[in-house]
């Protein structure tokens, strides 16, 4: 089950407050240098985190996440500048906030068409975004981790994914984050660093530090 409604909004509008502050610091050389995620530069990161916000602000749901989208995030931004992309990020940013500010609960837990999911686990799933890529880009130029309420939403984020995909029914006992269930929790804790933990549950990291096989990973092939 996703955070609240009242947590996840403010949370994702600072987070991507954050994120265009981050890629706004990047020097020319930082602005291009290669990532964690295979044959992305930072700014194919940015691309792909602004192009995301930018498809779910103007309705563009269906196939959202495929390599196809994700492709097409990058080659639709390659040779912006970074203020360039801060500035759509802006502009979705006030987009969403606007949308966002008419849901009431009922809506919060709604269905979305094209997506397996509420709106809520939805946002939540921006909110998980663009913290993990964030820091995927700090990890490109040698900037360390940053924690906060977005490490929180990314540990929710990756309990809800193994829910949808069957993972067996663990507690997810991170440090400094409240403990996340999948299904009941009942065959076993998850426990370690919280950082470690998603980028383990992401494939940037080693399941096995956590007792885990690669079906920890939320991307492994399904």
């Amino acid at each position: 089950m996703p955070l609240s409604r009242t947590e996840v909004v403010p949370g994702l509008e600072n987070e991507l407050t954050g994120f265009a502050e981050l890629i706004l610091s990047l020097s020319d050389s930082e602005w291009d240098a290669p990532t964690r995620c295979e044959g992305w530069r930072t700014a194919d990161v940015a691309a792909h985190v602004i192009g995301t916000m930018t498809d779910v602000v103007n309705g563009r749901i269906e196939g959202l996440g495929t390599p196809e989208r994700l492709a097409g995030h990058v080659e639709e931004r390659r040779g912006r500048t970074a203020a360039q992309l801060a500035e759509e990020l802006e502009q979705s940013g006030k987009v969403a906030r606007d949308l966002l500010g008419g849901f009431d609960d009922e809506g919060w837990n709604s269905s979305v068409p094209g997506f397996d999911g509420t709106v809520g686990f939805g946002v939540e799933a921006l909110w998980y975004d663009a913290f993990v890529h964030a820091d995927d880009i700090r990890f490109a130029v040698g900037r360390p981790s940053e924690r906060g309420p977005g490490l929180r939403a990314a540990v929710s984020h990756i309990a809800g994914v193994l829910e949808t995909q069957g993972y067996q029914p663990v507690t997810i006992a991170v440090d400094g984050v409240e403990e996340c269930k999948v299904g009941d929790g009942s065959a076993g804790r998850i426990t370690g660093d919280a950082m470690a933990f998603v980028l383990a549950a992401t494939g940037r990291g080693d399941t096995a530090a956590f007792g885990a096989g690669p079906e920890l990973n939320i991307y492994r092939p399904q």
